[in-house]
């Protein structure tokens, strides 16, 4: 398919960043169009490993063209530190990475609103990475948003900065310095321009002549804003429906979409997590699959699948096929555990609920399925892995009503089961 996309279908940490690596050898252009630099995508190639936080994985494939949309908000700073971390390891950039003038910029004031709103919602904050994404995100909707284009115009720049820090000041109750942080970001113009295109035409014109795009969002569907486990969300689309607004192509010309899902269920920061293993078994499937975040190094959450909003977000991203990922880490187990209802209040529910309070507070109806316990080392293909795993991944295909086509067993590259049948 010409034009296609990758999207998490869990609370993120599924394995995007290599999913997307592995599909953008086949790809013209990767286009980011959600989220920060509160992302971050981990690609391991031979024994060299890469953490991406706003520039797509596809740039690692040369290539490839990667775009950052509309729709993603960009800390100058940390994407400059990008740039040269590619560069010094030999991965050209220039004239491979292209950012919307229209994107939205993050200020070093959204980093303290976003510390000190997390300090005052005291147990029930929402466990943000402090990188100040949703303040970023609030001030764009409340249009006083300052936007890549405003780097290039300086009395734009210095009138809306001169707003925003006057506003800033009245809420942290302290005094930020106008010059400082205008010098700061008037550096990062020159710095940033080279970089900078109309990327809606730029990608409008690469469908039209029939190039291959792979869109790619930057957190997982539960973390959506508006059908995620609201509050404890991200502050954007992060599921398909943030493809048009995100970069402006309409929604029309989205011709597949895979759905990551990890053959358990993890989540970083707070939040309802009614799988969730707080024992001894979550402890070890933690280690063994390294689930720490690649943007703060915090331990996830671990659980067993789930399908209840499994479910649920292969349905509203209209997934067509399913990338499984980290197999391998529940190898070891005899018996394997998933979710396919939820209990509460004598009510059994099917489908996922928009009640917070009824996912905090539901019990899991399991299905217990028989492990493998046998290593995944060395498999290439499909009929090669054993039997009962074949039948744990033909379950979720069952569950979801859609195919896997793609099956991770391991960080590397050639790690990774292309399922043909």
């Amino acid at each position: 398919m010409s034009v296609s996309c990758v999207v998490g279908l869990q609370w993120g940490d599924e394995g995007k960043g290599k999913i997307v690596d592995i599909l953008s050898a086949k790809s013209d252009f990767v286009v980011r169009y959600q989220g920060g630099s509160n992302a971050g995508h981990t690609v391991v190639i031979g024994k060299e490993k890469f953490v991406l936080h706003l520039i797509p994985s596809g740039i690692l494939h040369e290539k490839v063209k990667c775009v950052i949309g509309n729709g993603v908000v960009i800390d100058p700073s940390l994407l400059l530190e990008e740039i040269n971390m590619l560069e010094k390891r030999n991965i050209k950039v220039a004239k491979r990475l292209f950012i919307s003038e229209r994107a939205h910029l993050v200020f070093p004031y959204h980093k303290q609103i976003d510390a000190l709103s997390e300090t005052n919602l005291g147990s029930g904050k929402i466990g943000t990475t402090g990188r100040g994404i949703g303040p970023a995100y609030a001030d764009k909707i409340n249009r006083i948003g300052i936007r890549v284009i405003d780097l290039f115009k300086p009395n734009t720049l210095q009138e809306r900065l001169k707003t925003n820090i006057k506003d800033k000041e009245a809420l942290l109750k302290t005094k930020l310095s106008f010059a400082k942080i205008y010098s700061e970001y008037n550096s990062y113009a020159q710095k940033m321009k080279p970089y900078v295109a109309d990327t809606r035409v730029m990608v409008r014109d690469a469908i039209e002549s029939g190039k291959r795009i792979l869109f790619e969002a930057a957190q997982g569907t539960l973390l959506n804003i508006d059908l995620g486990t609201y509050p404890f969300v991200t502050s954007s689309h992060s599921d398909t429906t943030g493809i048009p607004g995100g970069t402006g192509i309409p929604p029309g010309k989205i011709a597949g979409v895979t759905g990551i899902l990890k053959a358990y269920t993890t989540r970083v920061g707070s939040g309802p997590f009614p799988t969730e293993l707080k024992d001894a078994l979550g402890e070890e499937i933690r280690q063994r699959g390294g689930e720490f975040g690649a943007t703060t190094g915090r331990p996830r959450r671990c659980g067993w699948l789930d399908f209840v909003s499994a479910r649920y977000t292969t349905e509203i991203n209209g997934v067509d096929n399913l990338a499984i990922t980290k197999l391998d880490v529940i190898s070891h187990l005899k018996e394997i555990r998933v979710a396919t209802a939820y209990k509460y209040n004598g009510k059994t529910y099917h489908d996922f609920p928009a009640d917070i309070k009824i996912i905090e507070n539901a019990k899991p109806v399991y299905k217990t399925l028989p492990g493998w316990q046998k290593s995944l080392s060395g498999v290439k293909k499909y009929k090669e892995l054993p039997v009962n795993a074949r039948r744990y991944l033909e379950f979720i295909e069952k569950m979801l009503r859609a195919r896997i086509s793609i099956i991770s067993i391991g960080a590397k590259r050639d790690e990774t089961i292309f399922n043909s049948y």
